[in-house]
């Protein structure tokens, strides 16, 4: 398991910031004595979603009323560590072009590093909120969430995630889609209903056949419905079958969104509230549900549950990376291995080269992994592997991180071309790099898959340079391994560092370490 190297019981405060397509969120809380006390919560209107044109950009409007709501949150994170601050940002930025652009100055907004997340980590991270805020988890629950451009359905019991899926049926993106002007008939309203129940057929069937024993709604979409229902006389955080069917009748008849008094909706709400209402319908027509009772809690929670885990040795990240080499039969023997000297040489330079716990943490998850592409090919199998991860559903992994770890697999052996760096951000570039020697050099190592134990390795790191010492006589024992090693000057240079060789002396023995091979 990964060290957890930030003590969290201690009263320091930990942040979540959920980018979501209609609302921003940020909670801070602190950990003490076991448990997450929230001392503040703030909330934005944001409505992103509604600024993404057909071609997968921001208006030029919505980019700024982005950016000025990051900015405040970002004011109210100083002071907070970095990493205690966990940013994630959903379907709209999911959606856009150049997602990369809009992160770098929304990042500079915030102060802080933001992550995208799929759909199913989304609902993940949902559904984690969610189980925490229940008095008995250990029911197996149906989750939705009604978000701005999607809505996350999630089967689980306890603290696990059984079934989870996003669909593209947000608040925003349905309003959008079928009530733009805010005007309602019964038209148009089965229009949305003979169209959104499509979104459900590749899970119906899995959903059915795993089942429930309860429905829990989540966020604004969902509040907001049951404060109506519960001021036309229903009951208290619930939502009945027989409730929504009066409410989107008694909006007919009114004909505009715009006119209708209804108890406990807020107005900024109010423009996107028919869309949320038909994706919430969907879900009840689909799954023949017949009541849902509303949670305070969501993704936001989720994230902080989420950080929490990190710290305390429970990071799914970790339990997903096993599994996936499990899938594909990899030497996990090996892979330990090669695991164990490539931390060890990045625990001796970490700090001359500014490397943190970020790529520590992709450097253990790539190792593990890294001859995943082997069940496709052996000659390529690095191209293979990394393509497995790139598009794998990887529970607690952002998209960022991924790409990372897929990186390194892509860039462990043989040439690395500039495009396994695609799409990699500029200011993880550099460290990234460094990280990929280290993985390198592991993997040149253990090429021989001996059990024999490796030397005592001594590493030094200077700007670009990397030196590496070797007890006097260990490499004329290993030609091959030696042959390697010269291989690796011209793969290592490409990306950017200079690899130089040593022979130490023996005990008593003077003068300095000889170099082997000035060019190296």
């Amino acid at each position: 398991m990964i060290d957890p190297r930030v003590p969290t019981d201690d009263g320091e405060p930990l942040a979540a910031v959920d980018l979501g397509s209609n609302s921003f969120h940020m909670i801070v809380a602190r950990f003490t004595d076991g448990e997450l006390q929230v001392v503040d919560r703030l909330r934005d209107s944001v409505r992103m979603a509604a600024g993404l044109t057909a071609d997968g950009q921001l208006t030029a409007e919505m980019r700024e009323r982005t950016l000025a709501c990051l900015s405040r949150f970002g004011q109210r994170l100083r002071g907070i560590k970095r990493n205690r601050i966990r940013a994630v940002a959903t379907n709209t930025v999911r959606q856009l072009r150049n997602p990369r652009a809009f992160l770098m100055t929304a990042e500079t907004a915030l102060g802080a590093p933001i992550e995208v997340v799929s759909g199913r980590e989304e609902a993940r991270l949902i559904y984690m909120g969610v189980a925490h805020g229940l008095n008995d988890p250990r029911q197996k629950q149906l989750v939705i969430d009604v978000g701005g451009g999607s809505t996350e359905l999630i089967i689980g019991r306890g603290f696990e995630t059984l079934e989870t899926e996003s669909l593209q049926m947000g608040c925003v993106a349905t309003t959008r889609r079928f009530f733009a002007d805010g005007k309602l008939n019964r038209k148009r309203w089965n229009d949305a209903r003979l169209r959104l129940p499509i979104e459900f057929a590749p899970i119906l069937s899995a959903y059915k056949a795993r089942g429930w024993q309860r429905v829990i709604g989540s966020s604004g979409t969902v509040k907001s419905i049951s404060a109506i229902l519960h001021g036309f006389g229903g009951r208290e955080r619930e939502v009945t079958r027989e409730g929504l069917l009066d409410l989107i009748e008694r909006l007919i008849e009114v004909g505009q969104i715009s006119r209708a008094r209804l108890p406990g909706l807020s107005e900024d709400r109010r423009p996107v509230f028919l869309g949320g209402l038909a994706a919430l319908w969907a879900c009840f027509e689909a799954l023949d549900l017949q009541v849902l009772r509303v949670s305070d809690y969501a993704m936001r929670e989720g994230l902080l549950y989420d950080s929490l885990g990190r710290f305390h040795q429970q990071d799914p990240r970790e339990l997903s990376i096993r599994a996936l080499a499990k899938r594909y039969s990899v030497d996990q023997t090996h892979a330990l291995r090669v695991q164990k000297t490539a931390l060890m040489l990045f625990d001796q330079v970490s700090g001359s080269w500014g490397l943190e716990d970020e790529q520590r943490e992709t450097l253990l998850y790539a190792t593990l992994v890294h001859e995943i592409g082997l069940a496709i090919s052996h000659t390529q199998h690095h191209k293979h592997g990394a393509y497995i991860i790139e598009n794998s559903d990887l529970p607690g992994f952002s998209r960022q991180e991924q790409e990372a770890v897929a990186a390194l697999v892509r860039g462990h052996r043989r040439s690395i071309p500039e495009q396994t760096f695609s799409d990699i951000a500029p200011r993880d570039l550099e460290a990234l790099k460094r990280t990929l020697a280290l993985a390198r050099l592991a993997a040149v190592l253990h090429r021989s898959r001996s059990q024999e134990t490796l030397p005592e390795l001594h590493l030094e790191a200077a700007g670009r340079e990397l030196r590496v010492s070797f007890p006097k006589g260990w490499l004329s024992q290993h030609p091959l391994t030696w042959a390697d090693l010269r291989q690796e000057k011209d793969f290592i240079e490409s990306i950017g560092v200079r690899l130089r060789l040593r022979v130490e002396r023996e005990p008593g023995e003077v003068g300095a370490p000889d170099l082997l091979d000035r060019t190296l």
